[in-house]
């Protein structure tokens, strides 16, 4: 069985091939979702969701069908955005605010993806697994993310 670490070292090689010589936006955050949610264990949704004007709208992602509009500063994707932070949720019922869009999950972790300064969107992971997320998985995320930035045009 792989640490978690060596899991992240091997989706990092993994989304480092598929992006090379990809730089479509779409085309590299749908793969990236599909590397996550075929990669890590206890997912229910993984995705993405784009700054919009002054909300984030939904972007490719894995799982069941989700909120499209997310209003920045609103539930966990709008809250990482806004403060441009990850937030790692063990207990999603207890955030103030949280939007549920599938009543499955339970935690959450949602990484803002900046580019030259600007917040382009968030990279949003649910489980049904109450404290799946820990400081592993932002590091691992947060690396998978820069990765993802560095590959794509916006």
């Amino acid at each position: 069985m792989s640490t978690k670490a060596e899991l992240y070292h091997d989706l990092l090689l993994e989304a480092r091939g598929l992006f090379d010589g990809i730089r479509d936006p779409i085309a590299n955050a749908a793969n990236l979702s599909a590397v996550l949610w075929h990669g890590l264990p206890d997912l229910n949704w993984s995705g993405f969701y784009f700054t919009k004007g002054d909300a984030l709208l939904l972007g490719p992602f894995q799982g069941k069908p989700a909120c499209v509009r997310i209003a920045m500063g609103k539930g966990v994707c709008g809250t990482a955005a806004a403060k441009r932070q990850t937030i790692i949720v063990p207990d999603v019922h207890a955030f103030e605010g949280h939007i549920a869009c599938d009543s499955a999950s339970n935690s959450e972790i949602v990484i803002p993806l900046i580019k030259n300064g600007v917040v382009i969107g968030v990279l949003d992971l649910d489980s049904p697994i109450f404290s799946r997320f820990d400081e592993e998985d932002r590091a691992g995320l947060e690396a998978l993310s820069e990765v993802f930035l560095a590959a794509t045009d916006f």
